[in-house]
């Protein structure tokens, strides 16, 4: 079992299902302990950490709203408790939305940004000395969403878009202590999913299928194990479909 991360920390938000569950499995079993967040997920978060236990490894849920400085601060100093260091934040949860661009509430708007852009800038800003400290990574989880412009998501889009320029200025900001880089996913197939959208883009996807939860845990951790000179990154992980 690759051990790279053995005897570091790592914080998932929104670790408690789908693409963040699997983040949070793949650290762990590179060796890290982890903390992982959820909003309303209990049942699911509980069986994260009993997987998570079952590789070997420290696990730790909180209940955090990333919206709120109050709940994003409550994690932190839980998962500090729990853990005493922090190597690695993953800022993952997310919300997506769909709407013709007309519809669009300013509620609608405000409720995407406030999870998608101001979530990571929150975690980000109160994780930082733990970070500085043991000279840490950040990933963050943006989209194909925000790198191509998709006409029923222009709130989710630009909520996106946003993280990826925040991981940007994050890079130039935080060094040279902290890397920071940007997995931005394009079609990823998760249980549920109609097999007829998937079908569909598999027959638009130049490397002939969909991308798994699993192939954006492992390019989450090339960044936070590989050179901590790249920073300021943004990879897709799209199997082609976005060229």
């Amino acid at each position: 079992m690759n051990q790279s991360l053995h005897g570091k920390s790592a914080l998932v938000t929104g670790g408690a299902k789908r693409i963040g569950r699997q983040i949070a499995l793949t650290l762990a079993a590179a060796g890290a302990d982890l903390t992982i967040t959820y909003r309303n997920s209990h049942v699911e978060a509980a069986e994260t950490v009993q997987a998570i236990e079952s590789l070997g490894r420290r696990a730790l849920a909180v209940e955090c709203d990333v919206r709120s400085e109050a709940s994003v601060r409550a994690a932190l100093d839980a998962a500090a408790a729990c853990h005493g260091r922090l190597d690695v934040l993953v800022n993952n949860a997310a919300v997506f939305s769909s709407s013709p661009l007309e519809q669009i509430t300013v509620d609608d708007w405000d409720e995407v940004f406030a999870t998608n852009t101001r979530g990571p800038f929150l975690v980000a800003r109160e994780a930082l000395p733990a970070l500085r400290a043991a000279g840490g990574r950040i990933v963050n989880i943006g989209s194909l969403g925000g790198m191509r412009a998709w006409a029923d998501h222009s709130h989710y889009c630009a909520s996106k878009a946003a993280l990826h320029m925040l991981t940007q200025t994050m890079a130039k900001a935080f060094a040279p202590e902290i890397s920071v880089n940007c997995v931005a996913p394009g079609w990823i197939e998760m249980d549920g999913d109609s097999a007829e959208v998937a079908a569909r883009f598999v027959t638009r996807t130049p490397m002939g299928r969909n991308g798994f939860a699993v192939d954006v845990a492992e390019t989450v951790l090339f960044f936070a194990t590989g050179p901590q000179f790249v920073t300021g990154q943004i990879v897709a992980v799209d199997g082609g479909l976005g060229l």
